[in-house]
């Protein structure tokens, strides 16, 4: 009786507080399992099964527990003993007994769920695309756009409305700044708020995705996925040679708007393609991006963390999967067993460490040369190769003729055998031999001056050699290299319910791959996979809305964020298929919406009911990457070098910073000021010595891959734009660029304001500038230049420059 009072009290209050629960169709996925792996996992998971009673299968979660009770009865919420321990007040009987307890709204769902029978339904991610069409709205200005309808229709669910359309100049800030990084001329705004034709927006959209700056703006957001630097980490963090050719490709590939799937197989197996070319095999770069210690305590372990690395990424930046999870046991979540892993692995097996000690470009410097100059690097060394053959048989027949010392001296190290070989050698040597032998030796040299004059080899990063396979793929115990267990052969996760692949009949060996990775490369890349081009979409959205249609990008798998629009990420899906896997494509489609020409603006009623916005009931303000804020301020001055592609520069660091590596400065170059200026995604990503004020502004770490970057406001931020050198530098030259020293400070003011914020300055800016350059002469003693460029500094510290919208 007393457990009827208390779930019967419960569930009164539960449902008064969600409606929505007790009214909509329980979504498991959406809304129940994420509770059950967050709230109940820890105690009732795959791992442990308190009392009997595990939540990981609706089979395991109805079973009769070990007390002869049961958590969840379907239709009975009075036999359910989950309901009654997750809302009692009892301390001691509540659950979970740690941690965040289950929230009301979160025992509504519940209640309903069970109410409604408990359905459990397979994970959204591992189902096939499903091929939804548009809803039709009672908005016919948002039925026009499909994104638009499926916006609309999830917000008229939930009794909201969208915001109106964005100011012009809102707009056109907002579509710069998302396809090219960079802030419009003032110029550029007041064009296009001149232009009243309905295609003027479309127009400014084309131009964009035209410009080389958008590869460079797209480009960055895919170097932070697979975690791009041009370091090794460690304590000597030694450089990676010509990483910078991988970024370009990168960047090159973007503007040229190269189909996904192609893109995808390049980086997986460029070098296993039918045509191989230069710009497939510095794809391959994508396997040398990692970290890599150049004296681990464990090759073996070393080996396997290295493809540890390269399954987490590849399974996290295409699949949307969790697979590193699986290395030491059987996923705790997701359906991916520990075979699955090692599964994985074995297509990975040919690929070859980062280096060996002593040997940094044998593995991962592809020659990528004309065949004319490798032909003759090749006659050169060749001729060097047979010109050292023939003097060693000399040497060898001269030192046979020596003593047992000086014979055992020349088996011994280089130095002792040239020390014998110099004092004794000629003595053990006919005429004609000794004649001979100064003739190679002279050869040798003349040899040597024909190799320092050919043209330099052009070399790029990437997979130059291969591990010979040998032997089978084993199951690792915990993960331990030492302790192989089963074996196993490659395989795509079990999850996905595929074809065992057909893999190719080649012997490996270091000049020759297995052709695995072309194997998995097209698996991957298949618009049969069911989560590619989900998960590329879905990155697409996020980095234009500002988050994911699934938040957690890098995760589609069960502890994961469940869509908000799961309709509306298969649509765009199938949609970026048929329209050739073409990225541009889908920024056409998905900028022409109302959705994203949205105004940011809050109101309380949308506020209160949905303050995240995950109904996208308008477009989310959101504070400048780190690029963005360097890269305007150089905009804004003037300065800024907008050369494409090349090597990385080097901002000047100050000492102070230098100073935080083991070998202050090294590995850090000087470039011009010039060079310096370019744009940040060509600044040189050092793992151990990362540029402070990119890093103030939440630049990623590049030691793992980056769904998402932090945006946070914090005080270094504020030091770096006020106290920075790099900024008291640029405001200098922003005063130049407006001839501060020959106007007044109202005309400074105006043209400051238009340089910085592409607009013009209000009358009551000018008075406030005016009075503040004033202040700081007559109150501070400040000179007329130094106040003028002190205000030019505030200007670059205002929100409306550090936030898009």
């Amino acid at each position: 009786m007393k457990k009827s009072i208390l779930i019967a009290a419960a569930l009164t209050c539960l449902w008064g507080q969600a409606t929505f629960a007790a009214t909509t169709e329980i979504d498991f996925q959406k809304q129940i399992q994420p509770i059950l792996a967050k709230k109940c996992y820890a105690c009732h998971g795959p791992d442990v099964a308190e009392s009997g009673l595990q939540f990981t299968s609706r089979d395991a979660a109805l079973a009769e527990t070990e007390s002869g009770s049961f958590a969840i009865v379907p239709g009975d919420l009075e036999a359910s003993l989950l309901i009654e321990r997750i809302t009692t007040d009892d301390e001691f009987e509540r659950m979970p007994p740690e941690g965040d307890p289950v929230t009301e709204e979160e025992a509504a769902l519940l209640s309903t769920w069970i109410a409604e029978g408990a359905a459990w339904q397979k994970h959204w991610a591992f189902e096939p695309l499903s091929n939804p069409k548009p809803p039709t709205v009672a908005s016919a200005d948002w039925q026009s756009h499909p994104i638009d309808a499926f916006i609309y229709d999830s917000l008229s669910d939930a009794g909201l409305k969208p915001n109106g359309p964005a100011g012009k100049r809102e707009l056109i800030r907002r579509v710069y700044y998302d396809l090219t990084g960079l802030p419009p001329s003032k110029t550029e705004v007041d064009a296009f708020i001149a232009d009243e034709s309905p295609d003027a927006f479309k127009r400014v959209t084309e131009r964009l995705l035209d410009s080389p700056h958008y590869g460079e703006r797209w480009g960055r957001h895919w170097l932070d996925l697979v975690r791009f630097a041009e370091t090794n980490s460690f304590e000597r963090d030694g450089p990676k040679d010509n990483a910078w050719k991988f970024r370009d490709y990168v960047i090159r590939s973007f503007n040229e708007d190269k189909p996904y799937d192609q893109f995808i197989r390049e980086q997986l197996a460029g070098d296993e393609l039918d045509e191989v070319t230069k710009e497939s095999l510095t794809a391959t770069g994508y396997y040398r991006l990692g970290i890599w210690d150049d004296e681990p305590a464990d090759e073996l372990q070393a080996r396997f963390d290295g493809l540890d690395d390269i399954i987490l990424t590849t399974g996290q930046v295409f699949l949307g999967l969790t697979m590193n999870c699986a290395r030491c046991h059987d996923h705790k979540i997701d359906p991916i067993p520990q075979k699955d892993y090692y599964s994985m692995l074995s297509f990975f097996e040919d690929v070859t460490p980062f280096a060996r000690r002593g040997d940094l470009t044998s593995f991962s410097q592809v020659d990528v040369s004309s065949d004319q100059l490798r032909a003759r690097y090749a006659a050169n060394d060749q001729q060097r190769r047979s010109i050292e053959q023939e003097m060693h048989d000399i040497e060898q027949a001269g030192i046979a003729k020596m003593s047992a010392p000086d014979q055992r001296a020349t088996e011994g190290a280089k130095r002792d055998r040239n020390r014998v070989l110099g004092e004794k050698l000629k003595a053990n040597l006919s005429d004609e031999q000794w004649s001979r032998y100064k003739e190679l030796k002279s050869q040798l040299k003349q040899n040597a001056e024909e190799l320092k004059a050919l043209p330099q080899r052009e070399r790029v990063m990437g997979l130059a050699m291969y591990r010979k396979v040998d032997e089978p793929t084993y199951v690792l115990y915990r993960g331990s290299p030492h302790s192989p267990s089963d074996e196993v052969s490659p395989a795509f996760p079990t999850l996905f319910e595929s074809d065992p692949p057909a893999l190719p009949q080649t012997e490996s060996s270091t000049d020759q791959s297995t052709g695995r990775r072309r194997v998995l490369a097209d698996w991957i890349a298949s618009e049969d996979n069911r989560l590619t081009a989900r998960v590329i979409v879905n990155r697409i959205w996020q980095f234009h809305f500002g988050r994911g249609i699934v938040r957690s990008s890098n995760n589609f798998g069960q502890l994961g964020t469940p869509p908000t629009h799961p309709e509306l990420l298969d649509y765009l899906a199938n949609r970026f298929i048929q329209d050739g896997w073409s990225l541009k494509s889908l920024h056409r489609l998905i900028l022409s919406s109302r959705a994203y020409q949205m105004s940011s603006q809050g109101n309380e009623t949308s506020l209160a009911a949905d303050p995240d916005n995950d109904l996208f009931w308008r477009f989310d303000p959101r504070r400048l990457s780190a690029e963005e804020v360097r890269d305007s301020i150089l905009a804004a001055n003037g300065s800024l070098n907008t050369a494409v592609y090349g090597p990385s520069v080097y901002p000047t660091l100050s000492p102070e910073v230098l100073a935080g590596q083991s070998r202050p400065g090294s590995g850090w170059g000087n470039s011009s000021e010039s060079d310096q200026n370019r744009r940040s995604v060509y600044i040189y990503v050092k793992r151990s010595l990362l540029t402070p004020m990119l890093s103030a502004f939440d630049f990623p770490d590049p030691d793992q891959t980056c769904e998402a970057r932090f945006m946070t406001l914090q005080p270094a931020q504020a030091l770096s734009l006020l106290n920075g050198d790099f900024a008291a530098e640029q405001a200098a030259k922003l005063a130049d660029s407006v001839d501060a020293g020959e106007i007044d400070n109202r005309e400074l003011v105006r043209r400051a304001i238009a340089a910085v914020l592409a607009r013009p300055a209000t009358v009551a800016e000018m008075e406030d500038g005016d009075r503040l350059i004033e202040n700081l002469q007559k109150k501070h003693h400040l000179d007329a230049g130094q106040a003028k460029t002190l205000y030019c500094l505030s200007v670059m510290n205002w929100n409306e420059f550090l936030f898009v919208d």
